[in-house]
């Protein structure tokens, strides 16, 4: 990553004030709830010193993630980290429910940014000015700090929810739709945490 400029995104609007960076973590699992993180953080952080391999979440092992996650923390002149839960999901949409789990992550920060980096390239609508960059966990140091306190947070809930619901392996797969998180569908039938409206093809089989 040493040849690409991670502040270059945060540069161009630091004369505006302080940037934040938004991510989400779980948009396309069957289960569980979809996560969001806002990070700004301090202009002067030397990234090499401070997050060491600072990067896309899902381009990092878990524990390099964690242990970036309790760095990240540390430094941040300020973080929050939120959730849309699977009732919400099915009651107003994925994409909705990601854009307010990102609102309350904002909001949990309890700093006002003058401009917010969101990766990918739709527009949460938080009222703030704001950039949409695509593949932006990758390109801007506040956003791929977002990405893992999003993904770790949200792993650790379907770690939980693993040991909650033993049978259906969330802590393997977190969620997502692999060959043996529907074995375990056609065999146990959905749990609380799935998410209906996510249910199609699991439904058409019926």
């Amino acid at each position: 990553m040493s040849e690409v400029d991670l502040w270059a995104c945060e540069r161009a609007h630091w004369e505006q004030g302080p940037v934040c960076g938004i991510d989400e973590a779980g948009r396309g699992p069957l289960a569980g709830p979809v996560y969001a993180a806002a990070v700004i953080l301090p202009r002067d952080l030397d990234l090499a010193q401070a997050l060491p391999g600072l990067n896309d979440s899902k381009k990092l092992t878990d524990k390099k993630r964690r242990e970036l996650f309790e760095k990240i923390k540390a430094c941040a002149l300020a973080y929050g980290i939120a959730s849309a839960s699977p009732e919400e999901i099915d009651e107003i949409n994925i994409l909705r429910a990601t854009f307010l789990a990102m609102s309350r992550a904002v909001e949990a920060m309890g700093m006002t940014p003058a401009c917010c980096l969101v990766d990918g390239n739709r527009d949460p609508e938080l009222g703030l000015p704001a950039e949409t960059i695509i593949k932006g966990d990758s390109l801007s140091a506040s956003i791929a700090a977002a990405s893992i306190l999003a993904k770790v947070s949200r792993d650790d809930v379907m770690l939980a929810m693993g040991e909650q619901y033993p049978q259906y392996g969330f802590e393997v797969h977190k969620g997502y739709g692999t060959k043996r998180h529907y074995a375990a569908l056609e065999e146990f039938g959905p749990c609380p945490i799935h998410r209906q409206s996510f249910l199609k093809k699991f439904y058409a089989g019926k």
